[in-house]
């Protein structure tokens, strides 16, 4: 017997749609996907309520980096709605101090009408060397921020800075989860992906050695292998 779930692909900071695109069009059941709305909230709250409204029945939460975030929230709100959660180059505990003023920068920047400096001054932490030369890469990066806005970004980032610590919430999951982390993410490094995986009662840990922080992009048939690969498991 298989269970119908709905996977709800959950992007990042200043990310679209097209950073799941080879994993949303490479699903087996790809007509049963969700994107969920990150824009115009400036609560991760807010955001994760959203999300699960997307949907009746089972879900499984698809988040990377700050969709992460959502993703976790989603299963403190409404556990019994999840069949899993999978979660890309994130983290569960919240910012320490250091990180909390290099966002309270950005979003100085941001408001001063230095919008596209920001995006390149995330590029090196969000992709790894040798995506940093792929000018492709580097194109869509900067056309999803473009896309997402000035205005949208502070949202997003006052929303990073007033999540909560979800080392509770992982602690109590009772679905299986995949964990999934990039050897080169600077951002969320690989430690962060073993920390939320040992919290988890069943998880799946994958660190992706040669990976930056956008793995979806970075590594895009590989990650949609594991992915398509985890959800055959849930469907079982």
């Amino acid at each position: 017997m298989t269970i119908s779930v709905t996977p709800i692909f959950i992007p990042g900071l200043i990310l679209t749609r097209d950073i799941f695109a080879a994993q949303i069009n490479g699903l087996v059941h790809p007509a049963a996907a969700k994107t969920a709305d990150t824009l115009g909230r400036d609560s991760i709250t807010a955001m994760a309520e959203a999300a699960l409204a997307l949907a009746d029945g089972p879900l499984v939460p698809v988040g990377i980096s700050m969709g992460g975030y959502i993703a976790m929230e989603m299963a403190r709100l409404a556990p019994e709605r999840l069949a899993g959660i999978a979660l890309l180059n994130t983290q569960h505990r919240a910012d320490p101090p250091e990180r909390r003023k290099q966002r309270e920068a950005t979003i100085d920047m941001a408001q001063s009408d230095r919008f596209r400096g920001v995006t390149r001054h995330l590029l090196k932490s969000f992709l790894s060397p040798a995506a940093l030369e792929d000018e492709t890469l580097v194109a869509r990066v900067i056309a999803m921020a473009e896309e997402v806005g000035r205005e949208n970004f502070v949202l997003q980032q006052r929303a990073i800075l007033g999540r909560r610590d979800q080392s509770d919430t992982l602690g109590a999951l009772t679905v299986p989860a995949l964990v999934l982390g990039g050897g080169l993410d600077t951002l969320t490094p690989p430690q962060a992906s073993r920390d939320m995986a040992e919290l988890i009662p069943d998880a799946e840990l994958v660190i992706m050695e040669e990976i930056g922080h956008l793995s979806t992009i970075e590594a895009p048939d590989e990650v949609t292998d594991i992915l398509n690969a985890y959800l055959a498991r849930l469907a079982a």
